[in-house]
C-alpha cells in the first residue's frame, strides 16, 4: 500500500491557516534557528509539515510489509496518514514560551507578534520542548475524549523523541513555572490547538478525534514507531534537503512533500526485498551452486512451518553450513510474514567479516540492485578490504559519519555537490553509516553486540529497535555468550518475541539449559507470560536439530526435528600432553617452557611429513611465547594470530590463514607444512581446516569448538602421520592422588569449575576416540548438567568450585541488571514511559557500549606512533607533521597501528595517553589515544616495557 491509498496529497496551497491572528504567529513561531536552518529560520509548521511528509517516504520506500500492518491495524486502516500525524506532531513542545525563548533574535518576533511571557521565569527555569509536546498533547487528547489507554502510550512518542523517555511526573512544567512556560493566557492554547489541528487536517482528518487509535500497540511496537519518528525528524532537520523557510505565504504540505521526494531521492534512502516470494526446494542450490545437506533442508522446512513470527534454534555441527541453512530460514520467514532484511550477528568482529561476503553474494543472487544495501557493523570495519573499496569506489572517504550527535544536530557533510553526477552506489546510503544508525540499513552483518546494545537502556536505543523490528535475525554461535552478557541477550529476545521478529538462533555446542532459557526469554516477551510460566517444546533427540517455537491462536506451537549429518562421525583420537603448572613457568622469561618444548617435540614428530597444525593458547603471552618457540625450529612454516596484533596485522593475517587453510577449492592448494598458534581468536566461525590440533583446556562446549577446525573439510590426501583425526590437551597437568593442577590464567577466564569437569572426561577419553559430531551434545550435556562426572578423590576441589562458580554466576547475573532496557518488576508495562529512568548516562561509541554488555576486564585501545624531539611518523616510518597531522594518504597507515592494550594497562593508558595535538581536529582521531614508541618501537606504561613487535604484536614485559 502507498501513502497515496489513504492520504490526501493536496491542500490548494494557499497557505492560508485561519483567521489572521493565529495566522500572524504562526508566521514567527520557529522550530529551527537560523543557525540550524542553513542561514534561513525554519518556521514550526515547516518542520512539521517537513517531518510528516518525510513520514509519508518512509511508508512508501522503506517500511517492512509487517510494520506498515501493524500501523494499520493500530489506525484503523489509517497507517500511512497515522504515521506521519504521529511524526509530525513530534515537536509540538516548540510552540511554548519554554523554547520560543531560547534563540534571542527569533524570541523577539514571536514577542512583537503578542506571544508574551515572563522572560524572568523562562530565563531561570528549564523545561525540554519534547516534555513540554507530551504535556501538551495529554491535555489535547484528553480534550478530544480519546481514551487513556491511547493517550497514554501516544505522549511517551513525543516526550522520548530526543532519545530519552521520562516518566510523567518529569513531563509536567517544572516547579516554578508558574504556568508560564507552556504560556499563559489565551494566545498560547489558541495557536498551540490551531497547529496541532492544522497538521490534523492537512493529513485529511476531520478532527482529531478520528485520529484516536483503534488499539494500542505493545511496548515493543511502541518502542519500533519511536525509532521511526526520530528517523524522520533527522531527515527532515537536514538543512541541505529542507532549508529555512520563514515565510508563512510559502509554507504548505504539497511543499514539504516536494522537499521529502527531492530528499529521499538524493539520500539514496531505501529499505529492502519489499514483497519477497517464498523459496522453493530448488532455492538454495540457485543461493549458493550447491545441493543443500539434509540439515540445511530441514532448517528450510521447519521454517515454512511455523504458523506466525517466532524463535528456531538450530544445533548442528562445526563446518555442516548453518549460516547458509540460516539465511534461506530468513527468506522463508520474510516471505511468510513481511520481513523486509536481515541482521546476522556474529560473536566478534573478526567472525562478523568472512559473513559479511557471504551475505552480500546471498543477497545479490535475490536481487542484484539490493548486493550495495549490506553493511558490515562493528568498530573496525573501515580494516575490512571488501568494506572498504565498497566506500571508497562510491567516491567517499570510509566511515566518516562516526562523531556524536548533538541534540538538534542531524545532517551529514555533503558528499556530492550534484547527486546526479554521483558515482554509482556499491554500500548503503551515507546517512544510514551516522552515528546510532547502522541497524536501520536494510541488510546488516556485525557483532551480536549490536543486538545487545538494543537491549540496554541507554540513548536512542529506539533507533535500534527500529532497526531490528522490520528485520529477520540471525544470531550464530550463541552458546559464546556468557552469563553475564546472556542477560542482554535474553532482554533483547524479549523485546523481540513481542514486536513479532523472526529470530535464527545457530550453536554447534549449545547446553540444554542455556536452549531453554533462549526459548523461554523470547516466548515471555511473545506470549506475555514470565519465563518460568512458559510453555517449553521437548527436548531434541537426534542431532543436527532444530527448535521452533511461536505464539499461535492464545498457545504456543513448537516443531523439534532432526536431521543425518552429511558427513559420518569422525573418530577423533584423544590425547593429553601433561604440561608442569608452576609459578616458575607462567612468569614470561626468555626461555623455552617445558610446555613449549614438548609442544615443539610433538610437532617435530608428526609434521614430519608435512601437514597442517594449529595451536590454540588461553592467553596472548602464552601464544607469543610458543609461536616464538615455534618459529625457532619452523621458520616462515609458522603464523601467530592474537587480539594484541595491530589492527592491520590481525586484518592480513586473519585473511591469510583462511586462504591458506580454507575449503578445498580448484585455486587454494595447501601448504606442505604449516602451523598457525592462535588464541580463542580461532574458535568460533574461523573457517580453516587443521589436520592436527593442540590446545589447551577449555570448558567443553569451546574445547569442542575448537575441535571443529580439525579435519573440518573433506580434503583428499593429508599426510600420513595426521590422516587420523586428532586432538591433543594440553595446558594443565593431571596428578594421580587428586584432581589437576590448572594454568591460573586459564582458571582466570573460564573458572575451575567447568575446567575441572572438562578435564575429568578429557582424562576419561585419553587413548581412545570421541565420535564427532555425533557425541557432541552428549559431551556437553554431561559437563554442563548435574551428573557426576569426575573421580571421587577430585569430588571435594569440585565441590568447592562449584560453590564458587555459583556465586560468581549470580554476582555476575545481578551485574547485568541495572542496564537492561527494562528494570526488574517492569516487564508488563503497557506504555514507554519512564523507560529510560536511572539510564546508562554518557554512554556512545564501541568501547562504552561494550563495557555494557560484556563484564570482562575493561581495555582500551591505543594507536600506536614513533616520535620524539624531531615530530612523529607512522609505525612503518612515514613521516607526519612535527605535531602528528596526518596526510589523507597516510590515515590508513595510522589507523592500522591500532592495538588493544592488556587489562592492566587500562587505567594508566587513561590517565597517560591521549590524542596528539595534530588529531584534535580529526573527525577519526580526535578521541583516540596515542601511544608513542621510541625508535625501537618500545615505550614504558607504569613500570611496564611495552614492545611492538612485527611477529608477535604487543609484547608486555611483566
Amino acid at each position: 500500500m502507498h501513502a497515496a491509498d489513504n492520504a490526501p496529497r493536496e491542500d490548494g496551497g494557499t497557505g492560508r491557516f485561519g483567521d489572521d491572528e493565529v495566522q500572524g504567529w504562526l508566521g514567527v513561531l520557529w522550530g529551527k534557528s537560523a543557525k540550524r536552518a542553513g542561514g534561513v529560520l525554519n518556521l514550526l509548521l515547516s518542520h512539521i509539515f517537513d517531518t510528516a511528509a518525510v513520514a509519508e517516504q518512509i511508508w512508501d520506500h522503506y517500511l517492512s510489509l509487517s510494520a506498515r500492518r501493524m500501523l494499520n491495524e493500530v489506525s484503523g486502516g489509517q497507517g500511512c496518514r497515522f504515521f506521519a500525524w504521529l511524526c509530525g506532531v513530534h515537536d509540538y513542545g516548540k510552540a511554548t514560551p519554554a523554547f520560543q525563548h531560547v534563540d534571542a533574535f527569533s524570541a523577539e518576533a514571536v514577542l512583537r507578534a503578542g506571544l508574551s511571557w515572563n522572560r524572568h521565569v523562562v530565563d531561570r527555569v528549564r523545561w525540554r520542548h519534547d516534555r513540554a509536546g507530551a504535556y501538551l498533547l495529554r491535555r489535547d487528547l484528553g480534550e478530544a475524549c480519546w481514551g487513556e489507554e491511547q493517550i497514554e502510550w501516544v505522549w511517551p512518542l513525543v516526550a522520548g523523541h530526543h532519545g530519552l523517555f521520562p516518566p510523567l511526573r518529569e513531563v509536567r512544567e517544572p516547579r516554578g513555572g508558574r504556568g508560564e512556560l507552556p504560556g499563559r493566557g489565551p494566545a498560547w492554547p489558541r495557536v498551540q490547538k490551531a497547529l496541532l489541528s492544522i497538521l490534523t487536517a492537512e493529513l485529511g482528518y476531520t478532527d482529531l478525534a478520528e485520529v484516536q487509535p483503534a488499539r494500542a500497540p505493545t511496548r515493543a511496537e511502541q518502542l519500533q514507531l519511536s525509532g521511526l519518528i526520530v528517523m524522520a525528524d533527522w531527515i527532515a532537520s537536514d538543512h541541505r534537503h529542507f532549508p529555512g523557510i520563514d515565510d508563512l505565504d510559502r509554507v504548505s504540505l504539497v511543499g514539504a512533500r516536494r522537499r521529502a521526494r527531492d530528499a529521499w531521492k538524493s539520500l539514496g534512502l531505501r529499505g529492502g526485498w519489499g514483497e519477497l516470494p517464498m523459496p522453493d526446494a530448488d532455492t538454495f542450490r540457485r543461493r549458493f551452486n550447491e545441493t543443500p545437506r539434509p540439515s540445511q533442508v530441514l532448517v528450510q522446512e521447519v521454517a515454512a512451518l511455523m504458523g506466525a513470527p517466532g524463535l528456531m534454534v538450530v544445533e548442528a555441527p562445526m563446518g555442516e553450513g548453518k549460516t547458509k541453512a540460516a539465511l534461506i530460514a530468513a527468506e522463508v520467514l520474510a516471505s511468510r510474514f513481511g520481513l523486509d532484511g536481515v541482521f546476522a550477528g556474529m560473536p566478534t568482529q573478526a567472525t562478523s567479516d568472512p559473513v559479511f561476503g557471504k551475505v552480500r553474494d546471498w543477497v545479490a543472487r535475490i536481487d542484484p540492485d539490493l548486493s550495495s544495501q549490506v553493511a558490515l557493523l562493528h568498530g573496525k570495519r573501515r580494516f575490512n578490504k571488501e568494506w572498504q573499496s565498497l566506500l571508497t569506489s562510491a567516491g567517499n572517504e570510509p566511515d566518516t559519519y562516526f562523531d556524536g550527535i548533538e541534540e538538534d544536530e542531524f545532517g551529514l557533510p555533503d558528499m556530492w555537490a550534484d547527486p546526479d553526477e554521483a558515482p554509482e552506489r556499491r554500500a548503503p546510503a551515507e546517512w544510514f553509516l551516522g552515528s546510532m544508525r547502522g541497524l536501520l540499513s536494510p541488510f546488516v552483518v556485525g557483532t551480536i553486540d549490536q543486538l545487545l546494545y538494543a537491549a540496554t537502556r541507554t540513548k536512542h536505543v529506539m533507533l535500534r529497535m527500529a532497526g531490528l523490528a522490520g528485520k529477520v535475525v540471525i544470531l550464530d554461535e550463541v552458546h559464546a555468550a556468557d552469563v553475564y552478557m546472556s542477560q542482554f541477550l535474553q532482554e533483547g529476545l524479549r523485546w523481540l518475541g513481542q514486536a513479532k521478529v523472526p529470530v535464527v538462533l545457530l550453536s554447534a555446542t549449545l547446553p540444554p539449559a542455556q536452549r531453554r532459557a533462549l526459548v523461554a526469554a523470547y516466548l515471555a516477551g511473545a506470549t506475555g507470560q514470565e519465563e518460568d510460566e512458559v510453555e517449553l517444546p521437548s527436548e531434541p533427540t537426534g542431532y543436527p536439530n532444530v527448535t521452533a517455537v511461536w505464539p499461535e491462536a492464545h498457545r504456543v506451537r513448537s516443531e523439534v526435528r532432526s536431521a543425518e549429518t552429511w558427513r559420518k562421525d569422525l573418530y577423533t583420537r584423544i590425547e593429553v600432553l601433561s604440561e608442569p603448572v608452576t609459578a616458575q613457568q607462567e612468569r614470561a622469561d626468555d626461555t623455552i617452557s617445558p610446555g613449549d618444548k614438548a609442544v615443539r617435540a610433538l610437532l617435530r614428530e608428526r609434521l614430519a611429513e608435512g601437514g597442517c597444525a594449529l595451536v590454540i593458547r588461553n592467553t596472548v603471552p602464552r601464544a607469543q611465547a610458543t609461536y616464538a618457540a615455534l618459529r625457532a625450529e619452523f621458520g616462515d612454516q609458522t603464523r601467530l594470530l592474537h587480539g594484541r596484533l595491530n589492527a592491520g596485522h590481525r586484518a592480513d593475517r586473519t585473511e591469510e590463514c583462511l586462504d591458506l587453510l580454507g575449503p578445498p577449492d580448484d585455486e587454494r592448494v595447501r601448504p606442505d607444512r604449516l602451523i598457525v598458534v592462535a588464541t580463542q581468536l580461532a574458535e568460533q566461525s574461523f573457517d580453516v581446516d587443521a589436520d592436527l590440533l593442540i590446545t589447551d583446556l577449555a570448558p567443553m562446549d569451546l574445547l569442542l569448538q575448537r575441535l571443529g577446525r580439525a579435519h573440518r573439510h573433506a580434503w583428499e590426501v593429508r599426510p600420513p602421520l595426521v590422516k587420523v583425526p586428532r586432538i591433543v590437551v594440553t595446558g594443565f597437568e593431571p596428578r594421580p592422588d587428586g584432581p589437576p593442577a590448572l594454568l591460573p590464567a586459564s582458571v582466570s577466564i573460564y573458572g575451575e569449575y567447568l575446567l575441572l569437569r572438562t578435564a575429568a572426561m578429557v582424562l576419561q577419553a585419553e587413548g581412545g576416540t570421541w565420535a564427532i559430531p555425533g557425541a557432541v551434545p552428549s559431551l556437553v550435556s554431561r559437563v554442563y548438567g548435574p551428573q557426576a562426572v569426575v573421580p571421587e578423590a577430585w569430588s571435594g576441589a569440585e565441590s568447592t568450585a562449584r560453590d564458587r562458580w555459583k556465586r560468581e554466576q549470580d554476582e555476575r547475573q545481578r551485574n547485568a541488571e541495572p542496564f537492561l532496557l527494562t528494570r526488574v518488576g517492569e516487564r508488563d508495562k503497557p506504555t514507554l514511559a519512564g523507560l529510560h529512568f536511572g539510564h546508562s548516562r554518557g554512554v556512545s561509541g564501541d568501547e562504552q557500549f561494550q563495557s555494557l554488555v560484556r563484564d570482562g576486564e575493561r581495555t582500551i585501545e591505543v594507536v600506536m606512533v614513533k616520535g620524539g624531539e624531531r615530530g612523529f611518523h607512522t609505525l612503518a616510518g612515514r613521516r607526519l607533521s612535527i605535531n602528528g597531522e596526518v596526510a589523507p594518504d597516510l590515515l590508513d597507515e595510522v589507523l592500522f597501528a591500532t592495538v588493544r592494550l592488556p587489562a592492566t594497562l587500562t587505567e594508566v593508558a587513561e590517565r597517560e595517553l591521549s590524542a596528539l595535538s595534530g588529531w584534535r581536529d580529526h573527525p577519526w582521531l580526535r578521541y583516540t589515544r596515542a601511544l608513542v614508541l621510541d625508535e625501537d618501537a618500545c615505550a614504558v606504561l607504569d613500570g611496564h616495557q611495552v614492545q611492538y613487535d612485527d611477529q608477535l604484536g604487543l609484547v608486555v614485559d611483566g
